[in-house]
């Protein structure tokens, strides 16, 4: 049976303006995120410390930062202020982690490795706790910023391609740092850290100043209408929301997917690299680096239009047929690999670059719109609206997962007997089972992802009927 395609009122319909102010948000959150990874191999390169104890400053901030999502996410669900539940949180916390960025990197020169450490450690959980209570707020605003099923992709579509402007810039930070005229990395670092910090609040700030919340008063709280404020009734009020978001199957799905595609990406990213240096030019890293950097360039550029393919399809042809297609794409892509990793023909490798886009181009896009979809539901079966914690869970999920790939990563290569030392020697053995695992890891991932997909129930019939008894029951003529 075909489904009525619904076309969108104009009612419904977020003013492009207001778009870009949500996707300033994207930006900001997205290159706080970027820097704060690119930046880091200045603590090894200007700071002389051990890349191991550089792995675990970049690992025990992000964990801290997963396990805040879900205690952030039931504060701004519950909050009840005259500037609304997230908006106040936004504008606090992108000033914070903006200071806390620009502290972060003021690294006095001529300290013991110890203090560089403690120091550094210190300020990252601040900094990281900041991020928090801007970024979660912020993804939560955009699930309820419109009612309409299409509305919400195109407006997802608009974010995350904003957003992915700062992916563009972060490759060409350590470029900056290294300008003559700073006097070395730690310098370059101190100041692209206050340059980094301006941009993020200036973009941070535009949503919580331009947009306003649709559930900002009158919410019910997440507590199954317990309204005391005692920390008792706080802490069961978090913990039975936890339990109903994760119970819900609808959401499970989407989780689930998003965990096999990106860590599935995230478990092989490097193996690319290695596969093309080792395998395709035998060790050489200069001549493999203009074929790494032609195929980023033709990633990126791919995404973009990605995701505006994905948009305009998931207003069309709905979000779970969307994703099907895509992630296909994607993972044809990946198999192609195969066949084009290809020591005689190398660019045969370019490829694959616009078919992988496909992937994490797509993802977001459509996660973060069908995850308002499933708040509505909830709402349905709940009487609460719970955008904050579906949101703040959602990106613990991917957090854990993220960091239990980046672990992974180095296992998987260790299992292929990739030894350094041999340089572009590597035997038979290692650089076929990179190239396995390089292919077979992440299409078998993405089916997975696909199947559970085909079993998320929320269709384009089913969002709108579960709109109508929302608003018949809100009294919403």
């Amino acid at each position: 049976m075909t489904e009525t395609h619904h076309i969108t009122s104009s009612a419904d319909r977020i003013p492009f303006g207001k778009k870009i102010a949500y996707g300033c948000g994207a930006f900001a959150n997205n290159m706080l995120a970027a820097a704060s990874g690119s930046m880091m191999v200045v603590l090894n390169l200007a700071f002389g410390m051990n890349p191991a104890l550089v792995g675990w400053l970049s690992g025990i901030p992000r964990l801290m930062d997963a396990w805040t999502d879900p205690i952030m996410g039931y504060l701004s669900d519950n909050t009840k202020s005259r500037w609304g539940r997230r908006r106040p949180y936004m504008f606090g916390g992108v000033f914070a982690a903006g200071l806390l960025f620009v502290v972060l990197w003021q690294l006095p020169e001529g300290r013991s490795e110890g203090f560089y450490f403690s120091y550094f450690l210190v300020v990252s959980l601040f900094f990281y706790l900041a991020y928090t209570v801007f970024a979660t707020p912020w993804v939560a605003l955009g699930y309820e910023l419109t009612p309409d099923y299409h509305e919400r992709t195109r407006l997802m579509g608009v974010q995350n391609i904003i957003g992915q402007l700062a992916y563009v810039i972060s490759p060409a930070f350590l470029k900056f740092m290294e300008i003559d005229q700073f006097g070395g990395l730690a310098n370059g670092a101190a100041i692209l850290a206050i340059v980094v910090a301006i941009g993020c609040v200036m973009f941070g700030v535009v949503p919580a100043l331009a947009l306003r919340e649709r559930f900002g008063e009158g919410t019910t709280p997440d507590s199954s209408g317990e309204s005391s404020d005692s920390s008792g009734n706080q802490v069961l009020g978090f913990l039975k929301g936890f339990g109903t978001t994760i119970a819900n199957r609808d959401f499970l799905m989407l989780a689930g997917a998003t965990f096999l595609v990106f860590n599935g990406f995230q478990l092989i990213a490097a193996f690319q690299f290695y596969v093309t240096v080792f395998y395709l030019y035998a060790g050489d890293t200069d001549a493999a680096a203009n074929l790494i950097l032609i195929f980023g360039v033709i990633s990126s550029i791919s995404t973009f239009l990605v995701i505006a393919l994905t948009t305009y399809l998931g207003s069309r042809i709905g979000k779970r047929k969307t994703f099907g297609i895509c992630i296909t794409v994607s993972a044809i892509g990946y198999g192609l690999k195969w066949i084009c990793y290809n020591p005689e023909y190398p660019y045969l490798l370019l490829i694959c670059a616009p078919l992988i886009a496909f992937g994490l181009g797509s993802l977001f896009t459509l996660m973060a719109s069908m995850i308002a979809d499933v708040c509505d539901v909830d709402e349905l079966h709940t009487g609460q609206r719970r955008e904050g914690m579906y949101g703040s869970i959602f990106w613990f999920m991917v957090k854990l997962g993220m960091a239990a790939a980046l672990l992974g990563s180095g296992y998987l290569l260790n299992a292929t007997g990739f030894d350094v030392v041999l340089g572009g020697d590597q035997s038979e053995q290692t650089l076929l089972l990179m190239r396995v695992y390089d292919v077979v890891v992440p299409v078998v991932l993405s089916l997975l992802a696909i199947g559970l997909i085909a079993r998320y129930s929320i269709t384009e019939e089913k969002a709108y009927n579960v709109r109508a008894q929302l608003e018949e029951r809100r009294g919403v003529v």
